[in-house]
C-alpha cells in the first residue's frame, strides 16, 4: 500500500516537471520558480530545470522567428499592394475648420 502511494507520488511529481517543461515556453521564470517550488525539489535540480525550460524558451522563440522571416520573405509587398489598389475604391472625406485665435495678452493686439 505505502509502495503505490510512493509510485502515485512520484508518477505525480514527473507529470508536474513534465508539464511545467511543456508549457515554460509561456511562463516566465518566476512562474516556473513557484511552480517548481511546490515540489520541494532540491536547488540544484531547479536550477537546472530552470535552465533547461529557458533554453527550450529560446529555442521555440528561434524557430518561430525564423519561420516568421521565411512566410514575410515570401511575400511580394509590390503585388500584393497593386492587386489591393486594383480591387479597391479609395474615399477620402476631410473637414477643414478655420478659427480665429483667441488672443489672451492685449500687448499682442498691437501686433
Amino acid at each position: 500500500m505505502a509502495n503505490d502511494d510512493e509510485s502515485r507520488s512520484s508518477f505525480d511529481l514527473f507529470k508536474k516537471v513534465i508539464s511545467a517543461g511543456v508549457g515554460a515556453a509561456f511562463m516566465t521564470e518566476e512562474t516556473i520558480r513557484s511552480y517548481l517550488s511546490e515540489l520541494k525539489l532540491p536547488k540544484d535540480v531547479l536550477g537546472t530545470l530552470l535552465q533547461g525550460a529557458q533554453k527550450s524558451k529560446d529555442e521555440l522563440m528561434d524557430r518561430v522567428g525564423n519561420e516568421i522571416i521565411k512566410i514575410v520573405q515570401k511575400i511580394d509587398f509590390v503585388r500584393e499592394a497593386s492587386r489591393f489598389v486594383e480591387e479597391h475604391k479609395f474615399r477620402i472625406t476631410a473637414e477643414v475648420d478655420v478659427v480665429k485665435k483667441k488672443v489672451e495678452d492685449p500687448a499682442e493686439l498691437s501686433r
